[in-house]
């Protein structure tokens, strides 16, 4: 190998490399999303398919009598056929072996050597036994049946009901199996249903449009607060500005739960309970948005206001016009941390609305809701599921721009 393909293969190698880890790292972390989309198109039965399959599988259905019935696919005589079932005609047959095949301690796990509807098999009143792993005698029946035109002497494995299926084209052609265990006949379709369900029946549709209203209202609240706040311990000067600042900042230190109980006293003095209101208005102003704001508009040069100052510029139309713009990738970054706060916030709501008063529910209380009522399909949980997060999914990817961008410029000077 030359020198020169010996250097190219050093530096293509290891960024192969590198792409082959984070794609398969990016499918680990992309696999649980996408099961829980596909499995919101699902139907109830086939979530409980084992094996578990990724895309969404429906019944493939023929008119039979009048009727839109699933269809099975067999092998009858070596040819492939697509059938139905025949409903009520069920038929007992018997599982036939050869002595030296029989399983003793679990007959139906025997080697079966044919099966026939039991009265085309003829008792011979015999038996034999076979003893078990215990050492135990087991006994078996003896019957003559008939297999391709000869007579033969087999034992008795066991009995079982089978469903009857015809050639729906050709109903001369029939045959027998288990219609739970049979082979149905399934193409991939989405069931868009599920999600009429959720925004109808379950009512999650009120539920999406009050998360989005506090949401909304919360994200609005904390960006005004947090610029108005931020220019105010950032640019203007009085007295105790930086002691009122640390303060301020200090109370992001104190707990949640030693504010549930005072806060929840003053929403019931103020008339607030149980309404959406409680859920935005405590929540439009946050320390930290502000510390974030602050220090950004910090690192914007004082050269710039001092100017903007001179021309007659007031305060407000500087803030406006010359800092806000500036500031976009941090104003994104908090109005992205202010949404996904909002958006999957739990304990608040369930404190001050309660499960009981499903009109000013937030998705949040919705899911436990649903996940009880329908806990047997996991189909419609997993819709709702879908539906709570994939707003944020989509506010994150078009505002990364913006929020990749914050990251890097707090990493220059």
């Amino acid at each position: 190998m030359t020198p020169k393909k010996q250097s190219t293969l050093r530096i293509w190698l290891p960024r192969l490399l590198a792409y082959v880890l984070l794609s398969a790292f990016a499918f680990i972390m992309l696999f649980p999303f996408t099961y829980m989309l596909m499995t919101s198109f699902k139907d109830s039965t086939d979530v409980f398919t084992s094996p578990p399959r990724l895309l969404p599988y429906s019944p493939v259905t023929i008119d039979f009598d009048g009727q839109s019935v699933p269809k099975y696919e067999f092998v009858v005589d070596g040819v492939q056929r697509s059938m139905v079932l025949v409903e009520g005609e069920r038929v007992n047959f018997g599982f036939f072996t050869t002595v030296d095949k029989l399983n003793a301690d679990a007959p139906r796990d025997s080697v079966i050597a044919v099966q026939l509807p039991i009265d085309s098999a003829v008792e011979t009143g015999q038996q034999v036994t076979v003893k078990d792993a215990a050492g135990a005698d087991k006994a078996f029946d003896l019957y003559t049946v008939t297999v391709d035109g000869v007579e033969q002497e087999l034992a008795l494995a066991y009995r079982g009901a089978l469903d009857k299926f015809i050639d729906p084209s050709d109903p001369a052609v029939f045959t027998y199996a288990v219609a739970r265990t049979a082979k149905a006949s399934e193409s991939v379709e989405f069931q868009t249903e599920n999600y009429t369900r959720a925004f109808g029946e379950l009512n999650l549709n009120r539920a999406l449009i009050n998360t989005t209203i506090v949401t909304l209202g919360v994200v609005a609240g904390q960006l005004v607060t947090s610029i108005f706040g931020g220019y105010a311990f950032s640019r203007i000067p009085f007295r105790g500005r930086d002691t009122l600042f640390l303060v301020y900042l200090g109370s992001i230190m104190i707990p949640f739960v030693v504010l549930i109980i005072p806060m929840y006293r003053l929403m019931v003095v103020i008339g607030w309970e149980n309404r959406i209101v409680s859920l935005i208005v405590p929540w439009i102003f946050t320390a930290y948005g502000t510390f974030l704001i602050r220090q950004f508009f910090i690192t914007i040069p004082k050269d710039i206001e001092e100017a903007a100052l001179m021309d007659g510029a007031s305060r407000l139309r500087i803030l406006w016009t010359i800092f806000v713009p500036l500031s976009r990738p941090a104003i994104a970054t908090l109005a992205i941390f202010s949404f996904l706060y909002a958006w999957n916030s739990f304990l608040w709501p369930l404190l001050i609305i309660g499960e009981g008063n499903t009109t000013n529910h937030v998705l949040t209380l919705s899911m436990i809701r649903l996940s009880n009522a329908f806990a047997d399909q996991p189909n419609l949980v997993l819709t709702g599921a879908a539906v709570a997060i994939l707003p944020p999914i989509i506010v994150f990817i078009l505002a990364q721009r913006y929020f990749v961008e914050g990251i890097a410029n707090t990493g220059l000077k």
